[in-house]
């Protein structure tokens, strides 16, 4: 095992787990979400009895045989990594949790996960029910921070989860997923590809053996994990009952930064995020604003790059810069101007007002020999 740094206390913990999932399935019902973070905590004996008295003892046994050199085989035969709490490279932001797992274990990057600081990751969580607003919100949010050098932390789920990732790898930056079962299953089966790619770019961990299923209870789980690892937290979309404001109130109980998307008052899958703004919590409009509240107002610009522009287009921005609103206040032939500013709004510089006029958005061009 010279190449886990995980003891094996720690890696017997990991298969206990798997082995009482069942129960602690059962014991979690009806509170699944609050309940299974709070049996996390318990020791090993404490955990028997509060899950499974009277095969937990068996099954405990069972798992104390398990010798360091086949833990070690069983880890190396899939791919997999750990590190556990008594190792000195376990990640800061789970030190300073009470309920942070005996070990992950994980694909991909080891270091990654190893020297994350809180202040260099945001965790992005949302509905895996999105709408088109939530998801288009959560890629460009994840794509804008990771080109700053944040890391984004999310659950490899459908929906919000999918599209952090997604925009983070956009972005060309290292993204985390924190899975509900083994770190060699990706999940859902769907999302292979994706996991895949985070895989070879970044990390994926759990705190479940390889081969585990995922369970009910392992999901808000996991979610003290991913709450623990940044430094802020992002809700975009979410019910007024959802999983991810378990996440939330995980990521306040630690002192972590909180923010939220503001998003229509009429749609359902913006009342979680728009609760908490009522809270008090950040707004988060942009990753500008995850910068601002992880990093301090103004400590670190982010400058949003759009494509490469020719000659004519760059005459027609800067004459919408200067006050033209319009085709026909461009000293161009109407054809030539409608098409160039259809471009330009196309390529994300201008926008389109009520009244049939363009406004200059955020998004600059490249500096010469940029791109």
């Amino acid at each position: 095992m010279s190449d886990q740094l995980a003891c094996v206390g720690c890696l017997r913990r990991s298969w206990l787990l798997a082995m009482f999932g069942p129960y602690i399935e059962k014991t979690a019902t009806g509170s699944v979400g609050k309940r299974s973070p709070e049996l996390l905590r318990l020791g090993n004996e404490d955990l028997v009895e509060a899950v499974a008295p009277a095969a937990g003892h068996r099954l405990l046994r069972e798992v104390e045989a398990l010798g360091e050199a086949g833990l070690g085989d069983r880890l190396d035969a899939a791919g997999c990594w750990s590190v556990c709490r008594h190792h000195n490279r376990y990640p800061p932001g789970l030190r300073d949790a009470a309920d942070a797992p005996w070990a992950l274990i994980g694909r991909g990057d080891r270091e990654l996960l190893c020297d994350l600081e809180p202040q260099a990751a945001v965790t992005i969580v949302g509905s895996r029910r999105a709408t088109s607003y939530g998801r288009e919100v959560a890629r460009e949010l994840a794509r804008e921070v990771s080109t700053a050098g944040l890391v984004v932390v999310s659950g490899l789920a459908f929906g919000i989860d999918a599209c952090a990732h997604r925009g983070a790898l956009d972005g060309g930056g290292r993204t985390l997923a924190v899975l509900g079962c083994g770190p060699d299953r990706p999940y859902p089966a769907a999302h292979r590809s994706l996991w895949r790619r985070v895989v070879e770019t970044g990390a994926v961990i759990s705190e479940l053996p390889p081969g585990s299923t995922p369970w009910r209870w392992s999901f808000p789980a996991r979610n003290r994990v991913m709450a623990a690892l940044a430094g802020m937290t992002v809700v975009v979309e979410a019910a007024a009952r959802s999983g991810s404001l378990i996440t939330a109130d995980l990521a306040a109980d630690l002192g972590r930064d909180l923010g939220a998307v503001p998003g229509p008052v009429t749609s359902r899958a913006s009342a979680g995020p728009n609760e908490l703004l009522a809270g008090g919590c950040c707004v988060v409009r942009d990753g500008q604003d995850v910068l601002d509240a992880l990093l301090g107002a103004g400590a670190t610009r982010l400058q949003r790059v759009g494509p490469a522009l020719d000659p004519e287009l760059t005459a027609v921005l800067a004459a919408i810069e200067s006050g033209a609103t319009g085709a026909a206040s461009l000293d161009l032939p109407a054809a030539r101007a409608s098409a160039a500013l259809a471009r330009l709004e196309l390529l994300g510089y201008l926008a389109p007002t009520p009244i049939g006029t363009f406004t200059r958005t955020l998004l600059v061009p490249p500096k010469p020999g940029e791109r």
